[in-house]
């Protein structure tokens, strides 16, 4: 199985040291061609495009123009290392060991609107383009568009070696909606996080983000290989609700 998550705004771009040699982007090819079109916009472009802020849109626009290959450990970081948040937080990558990163390489997946999907170990250098952007391109009209061939193509490539092929999706709406389901090699499953307060349950972002890392952090530290070993996930008080669940939804539950 491949479970796959969202990248995030925020980035840490701190100095690192791991034992793992790290590896290249798959799709860097693509993500060149993107920042070429990110090039040529100027900053009030990148400001509109992106709803962002003139210092937001100055800071982008200099890191397109430095965008530069190859990627060596002096110019670029592994994108589990590179990535902060919530998410981030719950997978924990700093103290995954050489074997767990090793496992991380070939079971979990970072989507992204500029690399299209991550090894936990491929450098990248800094950027912000998220997946839902309307960036017109030589594919389309979005970034969907410019992505769900080869990205799709890439995810069922990564799980052909393994017994159980579904894509285990923890990552948001925005981004898995890259993904062609229906061209994937077998059925994929959402996991859903919620809070059960009172008689009601609901998702809240912030302890979603975090339960979704912490999920992928347990399925790479399990060594897991079959995605029915995922219900028995209990970390952070979370347990599996099977009367709230589908074939393709698997709820859990905390109260809080």
């Amino acid at each position: 199985m491949l479970a796959l998550i969202s990248p995030a705004k925020r980035l840490d771009l701190e100095p690192w040291s791991i034992g793992r040699r790290p590896t290249q982007p798959d799709l860097l090819a693509e993500t060149e061609l993107l920042a070429d079109r990110c090039r040529a916009l100027t900053p009030p472009d990148l400001r509109e495009l992106m709803s962002i802020s003139e210092a937001l849109a100055e800071l982008n626009f200099n890191r397109f123009q430095e965008f530069a290959t190859p990627f060596t450990p002096k110019n670029a970081k592994p994108a589990a290392l590179t990535f902060a948040g919530d998410t981030y937080t719950g997978l924990d990558a700093p103290s995954f060991d050489e074997g767990d990163w090793a496992f991380a390489q070939s079971h979990l997946g970072i989507l992204s609107g500029f690399y299209g999907l991550l090894r936990p170990l491929d450098l990248i250098q800094p950027y912000r383009l998220e997946m839902g952007t309307r960036l017109e391109n030589e594919r389309g009209r979005n970034l969907y568009d410019f992505w769900r061939e080869p990205l799709t193509d890439l995810v069922n490539a990564r799980t052909a070696g393994h017994a159980d092929r579904r894509v285990i999706n923890l990552a948001s709406k925005e981004y898995i909606k890259a993904v062609n389901s229906r061209e994937l090699a077998e059925s994929g499953v959402s996991i859903v996080f919620k809070e059960i307060r009172g008689e009601s349950s609901k998702v809240i972002g912030l302890f979603a983000k975090k339960a979704r890392g912490a999920m992928a952090s347990w399925l790479v530290r399990e060594r897991l290989e079959d995605a029915e070993a995922l219900k028995g996930f209990t970390d952070l008080g979370y347990a599996y609700r099977e009367s709230l669940s589908s074939d393709v939804e698997w709820v859990f539950t905390r109260t809080s």
